[in-house]
């Protein structure tokens, strides 16, 4: 059995002329003990909710999944083994959800499946806090991760394995692929590391080494851990990469190239595997079948949550559109209550404090939104009267309030880059959304994650605060100046900058609304005056004409639009009052959104930006951004900060409403 995912893996990186061979090779004992002796799923239908995760966290051992889904009866034929690598085909390079039936999440970056794997164990046993009761058990599962050497070298395995021991997540089970390979070669010179002991320093329950080519004694190892009831285990497996090659095994010459159809010839001798490429004996295609056992488990599944939903109606219909990712049928009124009470206050907040007035009005209303903060709550402010702090105790069972509530705010600590992918993994699983909050500028260490999150189409909100220059005294290494344009950038990441108490509730309406997209909420250090607004149902569409001329008493066509973005529409606002003395007539336009204005009609985006009238963009952050709209000037910033208090260094980098002004002036040649 183990021989045949061997002999499809090197097979097919040999007609692809492409991908990693020996991984797949080295644990094809670890895949036949897991997915036949203990892993609960049904081929029949990926998506059961209480099916087991399974995570390959080193994903360029792609072809052990698709081998593994293929021959336990998946919906992936040997037509897609043999166009793995290959446009459009179900067996991309590394492993992509929603491209491959059976595949949890997108890997490949190394270290952040196993983080993936902890937000995945962690909804489980959220879930399980809220919706199991006494005789009704409808919530059990466990999340198993394959990982590799890469991924325990990746600073992200740490930040989130630690978590992972913190919060006790017993039903989390991670064996390690300990090859001693990496592409370089023996990796003795430059990985020292005593992983057993690491993991132990974690709070995990550490198992082995075991012989990683023995499939009694890794079926033994996984055993154990499921006994384990207070701890996350973690197996150590040793193993050969590329096994059963005589010459390429134990070498990182078997880690990411083809064997070879020579040294192919020579391992199907090897293994006495006498098969032509991608057949597969039937009584090998049979014990790996995974259909009849699959559709009992659900089958058992099925009959016991139709017994709890004839107990608990009301939490079975909730536990059923949650994990559906659909919002409460009231969440329009939500949010309607949550933008029209911004609307009528017109309070001169932060929007930090817009975002966290907002949350108030989500979070009461949501009981899927669970927020956290990389060590930054009191900045970041996300936590709301309705999302107490999350604990486990001693046993690890979760902490409830005196309401029989768990808690919904996670203290990540300051782990930024391990929050990132432990949220893009709760959003996986499904039940939750996930936000968390951390400074923008420390969106550098979140932003591999950010981007799988992006790949993946999952809806995780990221709330980054202290958004600009604006934050003042903690100067440059603080101060953002690329990040909001490089987030940009990110293919399906919608970036929010809003500029009071009604955008910054409108922004998070869109990102709750969109359940395909992840969105960024860049916010304010800074207190922001409200700017009044006739429509704030305009706002949703990314950019929208704030202040005609005529609002400030010139009876005259618009000159010119003033582009700008969060806390810089007041300097916009400003400027066009100024230029009203001079007689001089100016557009604002508010563009809190400029993901979301792009997605725009062209009519729309002609409306809002006439294409005869000149552009002067406002964004306290680089320039580069903004020629896109065909600005004719940027007042940005092209260098580091300082450290100063805000107002002096608005002034030092031209950020006052006389510049803006002067440089409209400019543009006009007035």
């Amino acid at each position: 059995m183990a021989d045949a995912i061997r002999a499809l893996a090197m097979d097919a990186v040999q007609l692809a002329n492409s991908g990693h061979p020996g991984a797949p090779m080295g644990m094809a004992e670890m895949a036949q003990a897991l997915w036949t002796r203990h892993l609960k799923h049904n081929p029949g239908n990926p998506h059961w909710a209480d099916r087991d995760r399974f995570v390959l966290s080193n994903g360029h051992a792609s072809m052990l999944l698709y081998s593994v889904l293929h021959l336990t009866g998946y919906a992936l034929p040997s037509k897609e083994l043999q166009a793995f690598r290959q446009m459009h085909s179900m067996t991309p390079g590394h492993p992509e959800v929603d491209v491959t039936p059976g595949v949890e999440t997108t890997t490949g970056p190394l270290g952040q499946g196993i983080s993936n794997a902890v937000g995945l164990a962690l909804a489980e046993k959220l879930l399980a806090a809220e919706f199991n009761r006494d005789g009704h058990t409808v919530v059990d599962h466990r999340t198993y991760v394959f990982l590799g050497d890469g991924c325990l070298m990746e600073g992200i395995s740490h930040e989130a394995c630690a978590l992972a021991g913190a919060w006790k997540l017993n039903k989390l089970v991670a064996l390690y692929d300990d090859n001693g390979i990496s592409i370089d070669g023996p990796v003795t010179p430059w990985f020292i590391d005593d992983t057993a002991a690491r993991f132990k320093a974690y709070g995990w329950n550490v198992i082995g080494p075991v012989d990683g080519h023995d499939v009694d004694a890794i079926d033994a190892a996984i055993a154990a851990a499921r006994r384990c009831t207070d701890k996350p285990s973690f197996i150590l497996c040793k193993t050969a990469i590329g096994k059963g090659s005589p010459n390429r095994a134990g070498t990182a010459k078997a880690h990411g190239e083809p064997l070879g159809s020579e040294e192919i010839k020579l391992t199907r001798e090897a293994l006495d595997w006498k098969h032509e490429p991608f057949k597969i004996p039937e009584d090998i295609r049979a014990a790996w079948d995974a259909h009849a056992a699959g559709t009992a488990a659900q089958a058992d599944w099925d009959a016991r949550f139709a017994t709890y939903a004839a107990a608990h109606p009301q939490l079975a219909a909730e536990f059923t559109r949650r994990m559906a990712g659909e919002l409460p049928k009231n969440f329009a009124e939500v949010a309607v209550e949550a933008v029209g009470s911004a609307h009528d206050k017109a309070e001169t907040v932060a929007s930090r404090k817009a975002s966290q007035i907002a949350l108030e009005h989500f979070t009461a209303a949501l009981p899927e939104l669970l927020g956290g903060s990389a060590d930054l709550t009191g900045s970041n402010l996300t936590n709301t009267k309705s999302t107490p702090a999350l604990r486990f105790d001693a046993q690890g069972a979760v902490v409830k309030t005196e309401a029989g509530q768990i808690g919904r705010h996670i203290n990540y600590g300051v782990r930024e880059f391990g929050m990132a992918a432990v949220m893009n993994g709760v959003a996986l699983h499904g039940g939750y959304i996930p936000y968390g909050g951390t400074f923008l500028t420390f969106s550098d260490y979140s932003r591999n994650a950010i981007r799988m999150a992006a790949l993946m189409k999952r809806r995780v909100i990221h709330v980054f605060t202290h958004d600009s220059i604006g934050l003042g005294e903690d100067g440059p290494t603080h101060q953002s100046i690329e990040h909001a344009a490089s987030l940009r950038l990110i293919p399906g990441l919608d970036v929010w900058r809003p500029a009071d108490t009604t955008e910054t509730a409108v922004a998070w309406t869109m990102a709750l609304a969109n359940k395909h997209r992840p969105s960024a909420l860049l916010l304010s250090r800074q207190n922001l005056p409200y700017a009044p607004k006739q429509d704030a149902d305009v706002i949703t569409r990314g950019a929208y004409v704030l202040a005609e001329p005529s609002e400030v008493g010139l009876k005259k066509a618009a000159q010119a639009v003033i582009i700008a973005t969060g806390s810089e529409v007041q300097l916009a606002l400003h400027a066009q009052q100024l230029l009203a003395q001079a007689k001089i007539a100016v557009r604002v336009v508010s563009m809190p959104s400029t993901t979301v204005f792009d997605r725009q009609d062209v009519a729309y985006k002609t409306e809002v930006l006439p294409p005869k009238l000149p552009r002067i963009a406002v964004e306290m952050g680089v320039t580069d951004y903004w020629w896109k709209y065909g600005c004719a000037a940027v007042v940005g910033i092209d260098r580091f900060g300082e450290s100063a208090p805000a107002g002096v260094l608005f002034k030092h980098f031209g950020f006052t409403a006389e510049n803006v002004a002067l440089t409209v002036r400019k543009v006009l040649g007035k």
